[in-house]
């Protein structure tokens, strides 16, 4: 455990609120001190949940550590079955709380509570958010399900979904459609939108649905070894992926149904003339390994992109991402540290990230389009609108998702272009707004501070004087900077640093707009 402005998972209890918030007539009786009850803000304002989570804390404070806390852990429990009346109870201790010791599930047994009574081992200071969503789930599994006959019909369970997971909510929706018209029922979908009856009820399906096996696996494998129910190792997101994911359900279920593709676009819109001048862009992919897994095989054969660097932050899949990154041809980056990702992104320089909320951030300072494409995500990335990642709609919407960040930096390229234009320049008023042109900027100049003048690309700038770099190897001409500035920013980084290997390999000193056309056509060879 370390002190960081950002972090990508949060301790193992938070793991364990996401489950409970996911279940309805499940209550979470959390020992935590005042300081630990984050868990509204969580999810009422980043997931804009329309109820609290069923989380019931013991907050006691540094003057009740002298005195007894397990009371104050019993009071808890007994409070909160008194006033929810759940079906079923979880306990637990934050990190902070694992330091007294008070064992809440051993003082939550010794209650006699009528209902089942779940406790949570969750190691706070080894394990992180995903473990305490895996492991809950698996333990209220274990705990709850039950032996009984398969149904009479074929019957599939999803498994996975979980309060503040990045797009669950519609990713249940759309794998149930997919699910049916292959003719597959679904029995339970858990641990969101589940309740403790229907978790008892989860052997009685014939094979189990996995979506997310960061949150999930431990679950799928017992169902497995314990009620004979097979479970799915193909996530479905991406066209590729759907299509082996189809193919696995056939042959789980000895089924012919066959899928409605008429409303997946993704394949030609990647292959339509707008798209085409994105073919080869890099993209540095980055957050959790099964949409990691995920965004690679789009990015390289959907949407003809490049992969030149990618990684995850939970150690638990390192092995699995090391050998994606093998088969892509880069290192893989395994690390939980924002600044070691953008230290890497900053080293690869692609022209696009795919990431977290974290790389937006990160994309932002360093003028990096990016597209969030795993949690942990803020509150734009829990849209009122239908927007999955699985199946075929999901494959639309990456594909909306992931190309606009490259289309508006085209249209903010031409805007660039034209910027000395009398309508279009910096001092011009909205035109939409019917403002009148304020006066021309001398020179066609871009005022100081402008992400993109001259001085974001050698530190310093002077009317009518070469700017150097900042090391002082290379030295740009005016004519030369101003050229530059006419490349698409999102690709203008790259064009800068193989204008100035040019130069290097030929012993220049000073780049002009000829040594600038030079490189390009060196390299278009």
């Amino acid at each position: 455990m370390k002190l960081t402005v950002w972090t990508y998972e949060g301790p193992p209890h938070v793991g364990a609120m996401r489950v409970a918030t996911g279940m309805k007539d499940l209550h979470y009786v959390l020992h935590a001190p005042q300081g630990d009850t984050y868990a509204d803000l969580l999810f009422t304002m980043i997931e804009r949940r329309d109820h609290r989570p069923p989380v019931t804390f013991t907050t006691f404070q540094a003057r009740d550590l002298g005195s007894d806390t397990a009371s104050l852990f019993k009071d808890a429990c007994l409070d909160a079955y008194e006033r929810f009346k759940p079906e079923a109870i979880i306990v637990g201790a934050s990190c902070t709380a694992e330091l007294i010791q008070d064992d809440p599930g051993g003082l939550a047994e010794t209650m006699g509570l009528p209902i089942p009574v779940i406790p949570l081992e969750l190691p706070s200071y080894q394990r992180k958010e995903n473990f305490g969503c895996d492991e809950t789930f698996f333990q209220i599994v274990r705990h709850l399900a039950q032996p009984q006959e398969k149904t009479p019909h074929l019957t599939a369970n999803i498994l996975g979904p979980t309060g503040l997971g990045f797009r669950h909510r519609d990713d249940v929706t759309e794998i149930t459609g997919l699910l049916e018209e292959l003719g597959v029922t679904v029995n339970v979908a858990a641990p969101m939108g589940a309740s403790p009856v229907e978790i008892a009820r989860l052997p009685a399906a014939h094979f189990n649905v996995l979506l997310y096996p960061e949150t999930a696996e431990a679950a799928a494998r017992w169902l497995e070894r314990n009620h004979d129910q097979p479970y799915t190792k193909t996530v479905p997101i991406g066209v590729g992926a759907t299509q082996d994911f189809i193919a696995e359900i056939r042959t789980l279920a000895g089924l012919e149904g066959r899928s409605d593709i008429s409303r997946l676009r993704l394949p030609w819109y990647a292959k339509s003339v707008d798209s085409t001048y994105l073919t080869g862009k890099r993209v540095f992919i980055f957050g959790d390994a099964t949409h990691v897994k995920a965004a690679a095989r789009i990015a390289r054969d959907e949407m003809g992109f490049e992969v030149c660097g990618l990684g995850c932050y939970n150690r638990e899949f390192a092995r699995d991402i090391r050998a994606l990154g093998r088969e892509f041809g880069v290192d893989a980056l395994i690390t939980d540290d924002y600044l070691e990702v953008e230290a890497a992104i900053m080293e690869a320089a692609p022209e696009m990230i795919l990431g977290t909320q974290m790389e937006r951030h990160i994309g932002k300072r360093l003028g990096i389009g990016c597209a969030v494409i795993s949690a942990p995500v803020h509150v734009q990335d829990f849209p009122a609108r239908y927007s999955p990642q699985m199946g075929w709609e999901g494959a639309n919407v990456i594909f909306d998702t992931w190309v606009h960040p490259l289309v508006m930096g085209l249209e903010e390229h031409l805007l660039h272009m034209f910027r000395e234009d009398f309508e279009f320049h910096d001092d011009a008023g909205a035109s939409h707004h019917g403002g009148h042109p304020g006066p021309r900027v001398e020179g066609g100049q871009p005022p100081v501070g402008d992400a993109d003048s001259p001085r974001d690309i050698s530190g310093s700038m002077e009317a009518g004087v070469p700017v150097v770099q900042t090391d002082g190897s290379i030295v740009w001409e005016e004519a030369a900077e101003r050229e530059l500035k006419k490349i698409p920013f999102f690709v203008r980084g790259k064009a800068k640093r193989n204008t100035e290997a040019f130069a290097v390999e030929r012993g220049m000193s000073e780049i002009s707009i000829e040594t600038l056309y030079e490189a390009k056509a060196h390299f278009a060879r």
